[in-house]
């Protein structure tokens, strides 16, 4: 039986960044609209952080079950490590997006009824990314998905949510998140390109190839910090985003090294920190100029 502490492996708390800077950064630009709102923001919370944990453990049964965790060199798997029964793991999943379920519903029936359809396609996404008889995450389309997922619809809802409404400030900062979320599912790609190509899991990573996914990874990080720039239109203080740039420098450094495997894992936290910092920097930025 897999033990308290594996449990938490499984469930990645790496990848929070990327659940819980989405919240922040909409919370900002709601903020900027002067429409901040403390009690959604934390129902916003609740719904990413536990569908997150839920991709995870649905990833991890998925990829489990399958056999394309048979060979690893990323971060504990429970099913591929035989740590815990598919069942128990699967069990996870559902228990953690069920309560993302409800405190979506919740969010939305407070705010706007509609997003509970919203809702629906983000747990539809999260189970078919590798879940299903034919998931889009072998297929390369994983980072599209991030993109819209953690980038788009987790800081636009974010805003909405709050201030019923959104606007450009909204969108530079879903794009900004969305090319640093798909920058951290690149990484993690780019690490598990040997493992995902013998399997037949035919990620984005995998298709570009090793140079290019190096490439692609790099050119995230860059049109982040360019974003970031562009939201100086709205207030200097945006700049205050780019004190993220010397951790984001820390994180691409392994990859413009050429580094392979394990050593590539760094890259997901530094990455991952990066968004954090920034969607902190900024939502602050926009709360004071708004």
């Amino acid at each position: 039986m897999a033990s308290f502490a594996q449990w938490i492996a499984g469930a990645r708390p790496r990848t929070l960044p990327n659940a819980i800077a989405p919240v922040i950064a909409g919370t900002g630009a709601a903020a900027w609209l002067h429409s901040a709102n403390w009690w959604k923001a934390l129902l916003a919370l609740a719904v990413a952080v536990a569908l997150i944990i839920g991709v995870n453990f649905a990833n991890d049964y998925s990829d489990g079950i399958r056999g394309t965790d048979d060979i690893r060199a990323g971060p504990l798997r429970l099913v591929g490590s035989q740590l815990a029964t598919p069942r128990s793991v699967l069990t996870a999943a559902v228990v953690s997006m069920s309560i993302g379920a409800a405190a979506g519903v919740a969010l939305a029936v407070i705010s706007a009824p509609w997003l509970i359809l919203v809702g629906a396609l983000c747990i539809a996404g999260a189970w078919l990314y590798t879940g299903g008889s034919k998931p889009y995450g072998y297929a390369g389309f994983g980072e599209l998905a991030v993109f819209v997922f953690f980038g788009l619809v987790a800081v636009l809802g974010t805003q909405y949510s709050q201030a019923l409404r959104v606007d450009w400030v909204g969108l530079v900062l879903a794009v900004t998140m969305g090319a640093l979320s798909s920058a951290v599912l690149a990484a993690n790609n780019l690490r598990d390109i040997p493992t995902d190509a013998q399997s037949g899991k035919l990620t984005l990573a995998v298709r570009l190839g090793d140079t290019g996914t190096r490439s692609f990874y790099q050119a995230l990080l860059a049109l982040a910090a360019v974003l970031t720039l562009t939201l100086t239109a709205a207030s200097l203080w945006c700049a205050a985003g780019l004190v993220a740039a010397p951790l984001a420098v820390r994180a691409a450094a392994p990859v413009r090294s050429r580094a392979e495997g394990a050593d590539l894992i760094p890259v997901l936290r530094d990455t991952g920190l990066a968004m954090l910092v920034w969607s902190v920097a900024v939502a602050a930025a926009l709360t004071l100029a708004g």
